[in-house]
């Protein structure tokens, strides 16, 4: 491999920039989120009501302001760009380990599962929190009779895993359907599919404390494990010649992606196309290596989302659900995508 002049000193630098980078847009997009709404607040303002938190700070802005930047907007911001970067990790761990670039978070069946499980806890009670909770269980309880059916064929291959998955999905899908065929049309039923098209208008500090420790502990496990992603996209024969153990290895990721998708599911509801779309575009630009893409995938699926939500709550005096936006700006982009690579993967 021959080494162009200066590529020594070229490659940390770029390595710098691209962690500056990686670093600075979700903290200045954060800032900016916390200005922008239906009541505008300055930036120096906002600036100084968080500096109040950690520092003596005479107040310039009144009661109203300081109630919206740090009890309404701030656990929204936080719960959106972490739900954004779950679902862009797991998307691209998926790819890798599926080594097929259009799948995402609910190709086993985790949307599915959370979905009803969110919905039959709606049904059963009025806690929010028992409602996140029936939605991560039931995410993993999919994936988990997924791998079941895989293990129950005489071949277990990706492809099965696949269409147990969708097996799976289905059987989901239907329960939802017959949940809100049984719920009461005045009170439970808009509370179900207003929840299943996804939102962060309940966004709390209670509901970020909840999901935060699991995504984030998720996320790790995925950031860790980039590099035998690698190894995995480069198909099973070279990842069996460099001693992995590939069902292991297949295993430990799939249970994290899950974990990770079914807290993400269990806060926000289905949000669509995150996970294929920012994979795709961290990969234009970074190429392929699992080390890099992981890692910015986070960064620019919080991002996304962020201005996903930003819209949401900002373009109408009614909340756009998130997930109409997401596929709204989502498809069309990622439309444009194939047809600028031309369907190709690597």
């Amino acid at each position: 491999m021959t080494i162009l002049p200066g590529n020594e000193k070229a490659s940390p630098k770029r390595g710098v920039l691209l962690a500056v980078g990686l670093i600075g847009m979700p903290v200045t997009l954060l800032f900016i989120s916390l200005c922008f709404g239906r009541l505008q607040i300055a930036p120096p303002e906002v600036f100084k009501i968080l500096l109040s938190r950690v520092g003596d700070i005479g107040p310039t802005w009144n009661d109203v302001q300081e109630s919206i930047v740090m009890d309404i907007r701030l656990p929204r911001v936080l719960l959106a760009m972490l739900i954004g970067a779950s679902l862009a990790i797991s998307g691209a761990a998926f790819q890798g380990v599926f080594r097929n670039p259009l799948v995402g978070p609910s190709i086993l069946g985790v949307a599915s599962g959370a979905g009803f499980g969110a919905a039959l806890g709606i049904i059963i009670c009025e806690s929010v929190l028992f409602t996140h909770f029936m939605a991560f269980v039931f995410g993993l309880i999919a994936v988990g009779l997924a791998l079941f059916i895989t293990r129950m064929g005489a071949r277990k291959s990706l492809l099965m895993l696949v269409l147990s998955g969708l097996i799976v999905g289905a059987v989901f899908t239907a329960l939802v359907s017959l949940i809100k065929y049984v719920a009461d049309p005045e009170d439970k039923l808009p509370t179900i599919v207003y929840w299943l098209m996804g939102s962060l208008a309940g966004a709390s500090y209670k509901a970020l404390f909840t999901g935060a420790p699991v995504m984030i502990a998720g996320m790790v496990v995925l950031l860790l494990f980039r590099w035998r992603i690698n190894v995995l996209a480069l198909g099973e024969e070279v990842a069996n010649s460099l001693g992995e153990n590939i069902t292991m290895l297949r295993f430990v990721i799939i249970m994290a992606c899950t974990v990770v998708t079914s807290s993400a599911v269990s806060l926000a509801g289905l949000v669509g196309w995150v996970g294929i779309l920012v994979p795709h575009i961290v990969r234009m630009v970074l190429g392929p290596d699992h080390k890099l893409l992981m890692p910015a995938s986070v960064s620019i699926g919080a991002c996304y989302l962020l201005l996903i939500d930003d819209i949401a709550r900002a373009a109408t005096s009614a909340e756009i659900p998130l997930s109409i936006l997401t596929a709204i700006i989502g498809a069309p982009f990622f439309a444009y995508l194939l047809r600028h690579t031309g369907g190709r993967w690597a």
